[in-house]
Parts: structure tokens; sequence; C-alpha cells
């Protein structure tokens, strides 16, 4: 007789495993609007363009990776509210309406977007490799410079082409760059907790249901013919 063997779970995102409350899941947010915040200070202004290179962009993978889908935009959503509202959580250290309408503005609206896109990828295990992790944040860092080149043309009265030139060329190096270091630190990250006793491994290796329950089928097995190897035959799904 054949039984069917459920799907198993998404990897899940990293931090998962301590957002076991309402609050701590708060926690983790907050955590990341001040790591977003306190990334956006790491600015360097380029020559011939409003907008300046800084690690924002980096903040946003990075939390979308370890928070997953809902808490890593929650994390966008709150620091583009908290900018509107006036905290001073932008490059500038300004905040309030004018930072969003301005050219940098867009960029703030993309995170948003490039978080739920990594925390979705992350959740289903795209950030385990060092190789598919630095394509994820690529498309991560694609998706902020997409909504913010626009948004720089029509806040600027910039052609296309233009905006291309102050908006985009000049940020992909960074953008590649910051893809790779995300990447290496969410596997590093990843490498060090699974050094804790209990650290869950979201993978059918040690610690993994999967591998627990590998381990149970391939005790010593009784005596054929006894009753007792018949019921241990059937729990291991032979």
């Amino acid at each position: 007789m054949s039984t069917t063997t459920p799907a198993p779970p998404h990897p899940g995102a990293l931090l998962d495993p301590l957002a076991t409350s309402p609050t701590r899941s708060v926690l983790l947010v907050v955590g990341g609007v001040a790591l977003t915040a306190a990334l956006a200070r790491v600015s360097v202004p380029l020559p011939g363009t409003p907008v300046p290179v800084s690690g924002q962009s980096l903040a946003v993978v990075l939390t979308a990776a370890c928070l997953g889908p809902a808490r890593g935009t929650a994390v966008q959503v709150a620091h583009l509210l908290g900018t509107l509202a006036g905290l001073p959580l932008d490059t500038d250290g300004e905040g309030g309406p004018g930072a969003l309408l301005g050219p940098t503005g867009g960029y703030v609206v993309g995170f948003v977007p490039a978080a739920l896109l990594v925390g979705l990828a992350a959740r289903r295990g795209a950030d385990r490799g060092v190789g598919s992790a630095l394509l994820l944040f690529t498309a991560g860092q694609g998706v902020v410079l997409a909504v913010g080149v626009p948004w720089l043309a029509l806040s600027a009265g910039l052609t296309a082409r233009e905006a291309l030139r102050a908006g985009f060329l000049p940020f992909v190096p960074g953008a590649l760059l910051k893809a790779a270091s995300g990447a290496l630190l969410v596997r590093g990250a990843r490498r060090l907790v699974g050094l804790f006793p209990g650290a869950p491994d979201h993978r059918a290796g040690r610690g993994s249901p999967r591998s627990l329950a590998g381990a149970t089928c391939r005790r010593p097995a009784p005596a054929r013919g006894t009753r007792r190897a018949r019921a241990a035959g059937t729990a291991c799904g032979r």
C-alpha cells in the first residue's frame, strides 16, 4: 500500500524562529527600520546626479531575506511612513513630504516592492547559496532602480536618457557590490546561527524533521517476522 508523502514546508527566513510572538515581530521590524536608517547615513554624493550612493538598499535586501516577506515589507513600509511623517530617516537626515517628493523619493518607494520580492524568494530558499542569493539581491536592487529612475525623471524634469545617466548607470556598480555583500553576509549569518545548539537548519540535514525521521528509521531493526518488526516497518513507510 502506497502512501503520499506531504510536500516539505518552505525553509523559512533566517530570523523566523525569533518571531514567536507579536511583540517580538514588532521588535524585529523596529530593528530593521533602525538598520535601514543607519545605513542611509552611509552616503556618498556623486557628481552629476542629485541621488547619492547609500547603504539603504543593502539594508532592504538584508532585512527582507532575514525577516521574510511580511516583516521585511513591513520594515520598508514603516520606514516610508516614518520619513513621510518627518522622521530623519533619509540619506540627508531630513524627513517630511518633501523628502519623498524630491529626486530620491522614488528609490525609497521602491524599497517596498523590492523587500516583498526578496522576502518571498528567500522564504522559499533562494538565499541559501551565495550564487542564488547574489541573483536574488541583484534583482532586488533592480526593482529599486526601476522605481527610482522614472521618479527622478518626473521630479527633476529630466528626459529618459538624462534620467538613466543620472539615476541608473552610476549606481550599477554599487548595486552589484551591495548584492554581493548581502549574499556573503546572509551566508555567514546562517553559518553562525548553525553553530548554536538547537538552531533550526531549514534543510534536510541535521536538526531538520526529515533528518530526524531518517535517523528513526535507521535504528537497528528487530528480527523479521515478529510483530515488532512489522510495526517498525509500517512506521518508516515500508
